[in-house]
């Protein structure tokens, strides 16, 4: 007698191959959407650790600065954050993100200029 051997069929590996298809195409835009949700994160949070050192500067010196060295701030990786406006009385700033191309947050504080996308002084707001 033939011996029988065990396997899998053809029709059964492409089943497989599907499901993990289907599977993927699931997973795969909910992963970005997570990780595009940790970038805006990033940003946010830089604008508030910014928010953080002009006040602080703001009480040795009397004013707000533009410049970023004298705040001793440090960006988080691929994030980049500019100051607008910076006088004694307010200031404003923007940050964007690499991985986030259309992806913008915006703050301003005191008499600074309102920028965009930021509608409320003293906020940080994301055009997400």
């Amino acid at each position: 007698m033939k011996a029988r051997q065990s396997g899998f069929t053809l029709i059964e590996l492409l089943i497989v191959v599907v499901i993990i298809g289907i599977l993927a195409s699931i997973a795969i835009p909910k992963f970005n959407a997570i990780r595009e949700k940790a970038f805006y994160s990033a940003m946010g949070a830089d604008l508030r650790n910014l928010a953080s050192l002009q006040e602080l500067y703001h009480n040795t010196f009397y004013t707000y600065s533009t410049d970023l060295n004298a705040l001793e701030f440090t960006n988080s990786d691929a994030v980049v954050v500019l100051v607008g406006e910076a006088t004694g009385t307010g200031w404003s700033a923007t940050a964007t993100h690499a991985g986030v191309p259309a992806g913008l947050c915006g703050f301003y504080h005191g008499a600074a200029a309102q920028v965009s996308p930021a509608i409320v002084p003293g906020v940080v707001t994301c055009n997400n």
